[in-house]
């Protein structure tokens, strides 16, 4: 019993992650599919953008690098002033 439940926990779990991530908007570094790769950057390092949309508004996003030195937007924050 407690090794279905786990699985369900899990399945959960990736299911919500896939769901809940960031998605690229105009401005993003990832935006459109772009397909980023870093050179010099260590795969799990972060680094950070900062842009304004469209809006007026100031974005600023967290990057993850990955093992294959593509990069993956973790978070971003809108400022409310425009």
């Amino acid at each position: 019993m407690k090794t279905i439940i786990s699985a369900a926990l899990i399945a959960l779990a990736a299911g919500t992650s896939a769901f809940a991530s960031v998605q690229p908007i105009p401005g993003s570094i990832t935006y459109d599919n772009a397909n980023v790769q870093l050179e010099k950057a260590p795969a799990g390092s972060t680094f950070f953008h900062n842009f304004t949309d469209g809006s007026g508004h100031d974005v600023s996003e967290v990057y993850k690098v990955n093992a294959d030195k593509s990069v993956t937007l973790v978070n971003r924050q809108i400022s409310n002033a425009s």
